[in-house]
Formats: C-alpha cells, sequence, structure tokens
C-alpha cells in the first residue's frame, strides 16, 4: 500500500486465536513484516541469526526476552540483537511491525539498549519554531529516525533516496506527495515509493517514525 494514508493498526486487525503475518511489500533487502495475534495467541520463544526490530502498532501484549518477561503497548520500539532468544504473546490482541536487518554492521543511538522497550513518542520533546530529529539506529540498507515538529514548521519537497513507511506518534500533519496533499494523525501510516517527491507540514504539534529503506 502507497501513496495513500492507512493504518496498520486498524487495516491488519486481530482474529481471535490466529497469528497472521502480512509481507509489508516494502522493496527492501530488509525483510519487514506486519503481524497480528489474535486473542490468546504466542509466538514460542526463537532466536534469529539477523538483528530484529518491533515497532508495536496497536494492542497489548508481553514479550519474554532471556527469560525476563516485559509489557507491549501501542508505539513501544524494542531491538533485539540476534541470536537473542525472545517470544510473544497476547489475551487481547497485537500488532506490530517486524524488521529484520539483513546488515551485520549498525550504528545505535546510546539511549537505545539491547532489549530494553522504548515509547518512541517520549524520546524526542518539542522546540520551539523547530524541527528535531534523532537517529535511532541505522545501517548501510535501514535508517530509524524519529523526528518532532512543532507547529508551523515544515519539510519542503525533496525526494525518498528509497522506500520510507512513516508511524505517525503524536499530532496532526500534511503530508505532500507527488503533487497531492494527505492529512495524517497519530495511529497512521504513510509508504513513500522510492524517488517519490514529498513534503511535510506540520499543523500541530507532531511527531513521526520514519523507516527508510535503501537499495
Amino acid at each position: 500500500m502507497s501513496n495513500v494514508i492507512f493504518s496498520i493498526k486498524d487495516d491488519y486487525l486481530p482474529k481471535d486465536y490466529l497469528t497472521i503475518s502480512t509481507n509489508s511489500k516494502i522493496d527492501s533487502d530488509n525483510k519487514i513484516t506486519y503481524f497480528s495475534l489474535g486473542r490468546n495467541t504466542d509466538i514460542s520463544s526463537e532466536k534469529y541469526s539477523k538483528n530484529v526490530i518491533l515497532v508495536i502498532n496497536g494492542g497489548y501484549g508481553e514479550i519474554i526476552i532471556n527469560d525476563e518477561i516485559k509489557d507491549l503497548k501501542t508505539n513501544d520500539f524494542i531491538f533485539i540483537p540476534k541470536e537473542t532468544l525472545y517470544g510473544l504473546n497476547t489475551s487481547e490482541g497485537l500488532i506490530f511491525t517486524e524488521i529484520i536487518m539483513c546488515e551485520e554492521n549498525y550504528i545505535m543511538n546510546e539511549m537505545i539498549k539491547d532489549g530494553e522497550i522504548f515509547k518512541l513518542a517520549d524520546l524526542l520533546s518539542y522546540e520551539d519554531d523547530s524541527i528535531v530529529n534523532m537517529d535511532l539506529i541505522s545501517n548501510d540498507s535501514l535508517k530509524f529516525v524519529i523526528m518532532a515538529f512543532d507547529e508551523g514548521t515544515s519539510l519542503s519537497e525533496h525526494a525518498a533516496p528509497g522506500e520510507a513507511l512513516i508511524f505517525a506518534l503524536d499530532g496532526e500533519a500534511i503530508i505532500g506527495y507527488e503533487g497531492q496533499t494527505c492529512p495524517i494523525k497519530s495511529g497512521e501510516n504513510f509508504k513513500f515509493n522510492k524517488g517519490g517527491l514529498h513534503s511535510i507540514e506540520a499543523t500541530g504539534k507532531f511527531k513521526m517514525a520514519l523507516l527508510l529503506t535503501f537499495d
């Protein structure tokens, strides 16, 4: 899905007792999948040979990582190093985006600790009349960034160097994309195609996370 506002949380609603995984169709060397876990379902503990990022899009659940149980809520972010044993479960339903990183070498913000859960919107504060951005993690094939726009600030039209996915975290904005305008608000998503001309204007205070992929 691209060029339109959508909602991972609303478009991939959990179905009771089912675990559903859906290819995001983002053209990337990394594997990016939307997961929907129905009530009283789980993903048994397992480990990957690659680093994994989880972004919680909706619902509630738990992650069991190295035998420690932690709660998961909307807009939580967790980085799981390769060869780390972890599993997930939910009694109410859980929607999340899983990013399996293809590159071994990466740069991670010192604020982010392996296996710890962070609320994305809380990692960055607003600054008067400014746009603030913070790289959380990056390598040669992807970058995960959070941004905070003060009301009335904007990014001029520019082209995406690869496919990108926006997670709106707080407030509202207007996305300009290839001559069209698309209002976006907290809880919604937008996908850019590679080379797509786009701009962002905050109609109020606005925070977002951006997953950018590189060929």
